[in-house]
């Protein structure tokens, strides 16, 4: 376990959105957990239940889904981004999504249980928690009206304003899953821009 004046990434990330007391600090350091994972290692398997609120210090993630036996990227998170399947976290009930680690990663996990706990008793926390699942919410709408209003080429603009260094980071088949396109419309859309 770590000590609460352990400088940690985690808080500077939601300082501007969030002020977390010392006191709000050191109980949520207390439910935290920092682990070294590998490339390859799965947070959430496929029909899991999400347990966790996971902060990535450092590394990348993905979540996707099987539609017809194929595999269809639903987000990537880089560093200093919060990963988790909302749904399965809140309903506790299995999900047909899978986050896994596309790069070896520094992760924090904070149960959502004991997350729950502390929302009763630290207000801070509690807000952390609504900003949280506000830019989760604000992530899939964005995500929806993306798929359904832009076309390809703004969807790969889009990302590339957003995410430029992604594309060093990830395959072309996992960029061309995740803007809902082939891999040869993909490489078409790139020869152009």
């Amino acid at each position: 376990m770590l000590k609460a004046e352990k400088k940690v990434s985690f808080f500077d990330t939601i300082s501007p959105f969030v002020k977390i007391s010392p006191k709000s600090r050191s109980a949520l350091l207390s439910v935290m957990q920092k682990d070294h994972y590998p490339k390859g290692h799965v947070l959430v398997p496929l029909g899991g239940i999400c347990r966790h609120v996971y902060y990535i210090e450092k590394g990348l993630s993905r979540t996707f889904y099987i539609k017809d036996g194929k595999d269809i990227t639903e987000k990537f998170c880089t560093e200093n981004s919060f990963t988790c399947s909302m749904p399965a976290s809140i309903t506790n009930v299995p999900d047909n999504r899978q986050i896994e680690l596309l790069e070896p990663s520094i992760i924090w996990s904070m149960p959502y249980t004991e997350l729950e706990k502390l929302y009763d008793d630290y207000h801070d926390i509690e807000r952390m928690g609504r900003f949280v699942v506000t830019n989760e919410l604000v992530h899939m709408h964005q995500r929806l009206s993306d798929l359904q209003f832009r076309s390809a080429e703004e969807r790969y603009n889009n990302l590339l304003q957003k995410n430029p260094d992604l594309l060093q980071r990830v395959s072309l088949g996992l960029i061309s899953s995740y803007l809902g396109i082939t891999q040869e419309t993909l490489s078409r859309i790139r020869s152009r821009v």
